[in-house]
């Protein structure tokens, strides 16, 4: 799911060597943390939510079908 994930947003964003994504296990849910530049943010959360919806949503199904349970979170840090 990693993998897809980096895919996935590496080709949308402008600073594709500044992403990275982060698996971190809570309470048996993997939550990938993304992080990435900050002029980035507002491509991968789209107009009213729709892009990081929808990725979040094709994260949901592709690991319902291996059994597991995932969330993506952005992870913005203060520079």
């Amino acid at each position: 799911m990693q993998a897809f994930l980096e895919y996935v947003v590496k080709g949308l964003v402008a600073h594709p060597e500044t992403v990275t994504v982060t698996p971190v296990t809570r309470e048996g849910t993997t939550i990938y943390e993304l992080r990435l530049d900050p002029q980035d943010v507002g491509k991968i959360i789209g107009r009213q939510g729709q892009t990081i919806n929808a990725i979040r949503s094709l994260l949901l199904a592709g690991s319902a079908k291996q059994g597991l349970r995932c969330t993506l979170e952005i992870v913005e840090d203060r520079r």
